[in-house]
C-alpha cells in the first residue's frame, strides 16, 4: 500500500472511528492482499509510510471474498471483477485475508 494511500486510510479512521471503516483490497496474490490487510491492521511492516506503529486494527477484505461479493450488485460484481476473479487464486487470497483479521482486526 502506497504512502498516499496509508494516509487516507489513517484519515477516514481519524475521522469517522476506526470501527465504522470497512478496508476492501483488490490485490492479484494473497501476500499482496495480506501486506495492505496487515498495514491498516498492524501497522506498516516496512516502516516506511504513516501507519508504521499504528495499529488501527481495521476491518479489511477482499474484493473477491465471499462477504464482499454477497453484497454487492451482481451485475457490477460481474462487469467489474469476475473476468479478474477467474484467474486468481481466491483460496490463497482468502485464507491470507482470513489469517489478517483473525490477528489484527478489531472491529469484526
Amino acid at each position: 500500500m502506497d504512502l498516499e494511500n496509508q494516509k487516507r486510510v489513517k484519515d477516514f479512521a481519524d475521522q469517522y472511528g476506526p470501527e465504522n471503516v470497512v478496508v476492501l483490497v483488490g490485490a492479484a496474490e494473497g501476500e499482496a492482499a495480506g501486506l495492505a490487510a496487515e498495514t491498516v491492521t498492524a501497522g506498516d511492516p516496512t516502516f516506511a509510510g504513516p501507519l508504521t506503529g499504528v495499529q488501527l486494527g481495521l476491518t479489511v477484505y477482499h474484493i473477491c471474498e465471499p462477504e464482499i461479493k454477497e453484497v454487492v450488485d451482481p451485475a457490477v460484481y460481474d462487469e467489474q471483477i469476475s473476468m479478474m476473479e477467474m484467474v486468481l487464486d481466491v483460496d490463497d487470497i482468502i485464507e491470507e485475508m482470513s489469517s489478517i483479521r483473525d490477528q489484527y482486526c478489531k472491529y469484526l
